[in-house]
């Protein structure tokens, strides 16, 4: 079943248009609390067609990446609470609040930088804005670790975009299928092993 690659191509009609931008930043704003299709798909095609332009493209995904994140940091925090009574009937509640309380113990800077190093996983932006309003991560770590998270990845891809040109592109279309199965197999993997594998 192909999912990623139709996904891919229907970005790249996107990135044609002359509202493109505006397409840009309404996928990176609602991929950080929602939406599947990560708004670097869009970047590549862009910066391919207007190189000159790669930084713009590049700050334009953050903020309104950033943005994003602060609604999937409301919807984590809130809506956790509102499963509440749910997570209770099941039995789940004690373990969880005590994943929460550990979380909650870090310092300011320890929380940075675990959201940091997050960013580097192929873990979507929107699981860890839910996670830190879960635990309630103070918002200004929370934002600093977004913005240097998320800056990296569109800053580095704008960048080798724009270096390497129609071919680096090509590599992306014609591996998209494989790239976009294995990160949700690690994502997978990675949520298997902490729930089940990991003390």
């Amino acid at each position: 079943m192909k999912l990623f690659k139709p996904l891919y191509e229907k970005a790249l009609v996107w990135a044609k248009h002359p509202l493109a931008e505006r397409y840009l930043m309404g996928i990176s704003f609602v991929e950080a609390f929602i939406f599947p299709l990560m708004p670097e798909i869009m970047l590549a095609p862009m910066t391919l067609g207007k190189p000159e332009r790669w930084a713009r493209y590049a700050s334009l995904s953050l903020l309104f990446s950033t943005l994003g994140s602060i609604i999937g940091y409301l919807m984590g925090h809130y809506g956790f609470e509102l499963l509440r009574p749910l997570l209770d009937d099941l039995g789940w509640l004690p373990a969880i609040d005590g994943y929460v309380a550990k979380l909650r113990g870090l310092g300011g800077w320890e929380v940075f930088w675990l959201l940091v190093g997050g960013g580097f996983l192929p873990i979507p932006m929107k699981i860890i804005a839910w996670s830190s309003g879960i635990v309630g991560v103070p918002i200004w770590a929370f934002l600093a670790a977004m913005i240097v998270g998320r800056g990296k990845r569109v800053y580095l891809l704008c960048g080798a975009i724009r270096l390497g040109g129609e071919k680096a592109e090509q590599t992306v279309h014609k591996w998209i299928e494989w790239i976009g199965w294995g990160l949700l197999a690690l994502v997978v993997l990675a949520v298997v092993y902490f729930k089940f594998l990991h003390h």
